[in-house]
């Protein structure tokens, strides 16, 4: 017969190792739904909208609730302040900055086409602006209008979303950081 001593000790932590194992399943468990609440809470808080209204009838964002997926404000008004330009594309707008350091693009209204406005890299703007999603029909339009050459339309197609601005405010100016 065999002699089994030697697996002795093997059989004593079986029931020990169980527990564990169990402990440890049920502490990841925990920590999924813990988590899930933190992004259910996230998620209502994007899909409620903002209830601060400016004068002009836009609701008021902040550039964290626009930044990853702008899709609950397609069609609708809004504001965003305090965003640096990030940058021109071609005449027909410019990229904003947003916190989480992706652009944002923006198109200028057809007075400010009319009026060549430009803003110059790191100039502090507000923007209201209404919500829409690229399509290339779009591109091609501001293409064949001449205010997206080819190189800017390349960096445009990558935009999902833009804004096509009504007012463009500046606060600061590029370059000016309060030292005299």
């Amino acid at each position: 017969m065999v002699d089994n001593a030697s697996r002795r000790g093997a059989a004593d932590l079986g029931m020990p190792l169980m527990i564990l194992a169990f402990l440890v399943i049920a502490g990841f468990m925990y920590w999924l739904n813990v988590k899930a609440a933190a992004e259910k809470a996230i998620q209502m808080v994007v899909e409620t909208p903002a209830e601060t209204m400016d004068a002009s009838g836009a609701v008021v964002v902040v550039g964290e609730d626009i930044q990853m997926d702008p899709t609950p404000f397609e069609g609708q008004k809004i504001r965003v302040d305090g965003l640096s330009v990030a940058g021109p594309v071609g005449q027909q707008g410019f990229w904003l900055a947003m916190p989480n350091g992706n652009p944002f693009l923006v198109s200028y209204s057809e007075a400010q086409l009319a009026d060549s406005v430009a803003y110059e890299f790191g100039t502090i703007v507000d923007v209201i602006g209404t919500i829409h999603a690229m399509t290339p029909e779009i591109l091609d339009a501001w293409t064949a209008a001449g205010t997206l050459g080819d190189n800017d339309r390349l960096a445009a197609e990558f935009a999902t979303h833009y804004m096509q601005a009504e007012a463009v405010t500046v606060v600061e100016e590029a370059g000016m950081d309060g030292e005299g």
